[in-house]
């Protein structure tokens, strides 16, 4: 007789519920040899368990600032055996929309003001972090199709347990945003800027790929932030990064959030836990003066990617944003053989520098009939318009037109 094989969707309210194994063989699974998968099979640094884990123990995604672990989980068992879990999907319900970077305010307060509750939601994604990545994690195996059809028509049953208005999955890859608009969700688009590394040997091998004019701009801009100023570069990574590092990194931190959003969303226990237990997935870019660092940047580091995340400085001088975060990165990902550079949310002045528009994915399962067809109506309007702008920057490439 067959054994009989149970399929169980359950939800985990911590990461600390599940083996750093079992997560990180979903999340970042090792590729066979041969397989029919069409996903992107890549190292992504945010899916890792230590990073999700490192969000929750320091207290920064916990449910006192409104990100709620809900985790969704995929397990098979045969009669009499332990159940192998086969999928997950990392998720949160919030009562706020902040740290998300795609912004659904506006359908929060329209709702609510036609007497619905928009708040809690269910939110599937790293937290304060706009990378792209996967969110229906399943191993690479003959039944990976299978289980994220599952989980994708999962995460709609735990909307309707949880009794939550909506479920959002930000910054998908596009098969994954195809296969959930076959289960009912509303396909919503957006832009970013990412460098591409086109086989360059050096920087100035990169250099030679921009017109006369971009090409000088570049030099220049490099020249007043580095030499103008007596400013020199260190790229830290593993056993360099120290606390006393952190402390200086976290002190930008602090600088450019203040000025930016009111309150940071990280604390400086995060950055203890992200370099204990990932060191070498980050690599940060400091600048020092006068033997002081006055300047850092942050990135990880993925198999193919490196991920830009945000940056700060005690000192304040020309282009030295742009230096550090851009220039540096490129230089960093062509000596490492990286094949492109994931540069954060929004910012046209990004074009200028060869950082070139990307669109982005997400998608989004609202409960309520009405309100559903409003979105859709929108985000139809809406994607036209991303697509339309998504052309228009392509065509003001900084590169040579021949290249």
């Amino acid at each position: 007789m067959k054994n009989e094989i149970i399929t169980t969707l359950q939800i985990l309210s911590s990461l600390k519920e599940i083996s750093a194994e079992d997560w990180d063989r979903c999340a970042n699974p090792d590729a066979p040899s041969s397989s029919a998968d069409t996903l992107i099979n890549s190292y992504n640094p945010f899916l890792s368990y230590n990073f999700l884990s490192s969000l929750e123990d320091s207290g920064c995604a916990v449910s006192q600032t409104g990100w709620m672990a809900q985790h969704l989980v995929l397990s098979r068992a045969e009669d009499g055996k332990e159940p192998d879990i086969c999928g997950l999907v990392p998720c949160y319900l919030k009562n706020h929309s902040q740290g998300e970077y795609v912004f659904d305010q506006g359908w929060a307060d329209a709702f609510e003001r036609a007497g619905g509750q928009y708040y809690p939601k269910l939110q599937s994604s790293i937290p304060f972090t706009p990378a792209n990545g996967k969110r229906l994690l399943v191993p690479l195996d003959d039944r990976a199709d299978e289980n994220r059809q599952i989980l994708a028509n999962g995460l709609r049953q735990v909307c309707e347990q949880l009794q939550v208005s909506s479920a959002h999955l930000t910054f998908i890859e596009k098969q994954e945003w195809e296969l959930l608009q076959q289960h009912g969700f509303l396909c919503r688009m957006d832009q970013q800027f990412h460098w591409h590394n086109d086989g360059f040997d050096n920087f100035d091998d990169f250099l030679s790929s921009l017109n006369s004019r971009k090409r000088k701009t570049i030099r220049k801009e490099r020249r007043a932030a580095l030499a103008d100023n007596g400013i020199t570069i260190e790229w830290l990574t593993g056993n360099d990064l120290t606390e006393a590092v952190w402390d200086s990194f976290y002190e930008f931190y602090q600088d450019t959030g203040a000025r930016k959003w009111g309150r940071p969303y990280l604390n400086r226990q995060f950055y203890s836990m992200i370099g204990e237990r990932m060191a070498k997935d980050i690599v940060l870019i400091m600048a020092k003066r006068d033997g002081q660092y006055v300047a850092g940047a942050i990135n990880f580091i993925g198999s193919d990617t490196l991920y830009g995340r945000h940056w700060g400085c005690s000192e304040h001088h020309p282009f030295l944003h742009f230096e550090i975060c851009y220039y540096q990165a490129i230089d960093w990902a062509i000596a490492h053989k990286k094949l492109r550079i994931e540069a954060g949310a929004q910012g046209e002045h990004k074009l200028a520098r060869g950082y070139l528009p990307q669109i982005t994915y997400s998608a989004h399962y609202i409960a309520n009939p009405s309100f559903r067809d409003a979105i859709e109506d929108y985000l139809t309007r809406e994607r036209r318009a991303v697509e339309h702008e998504n052309q228009i920057l392509a065509e003001h490439s900084p590169f040579k037109k021949d290249t």
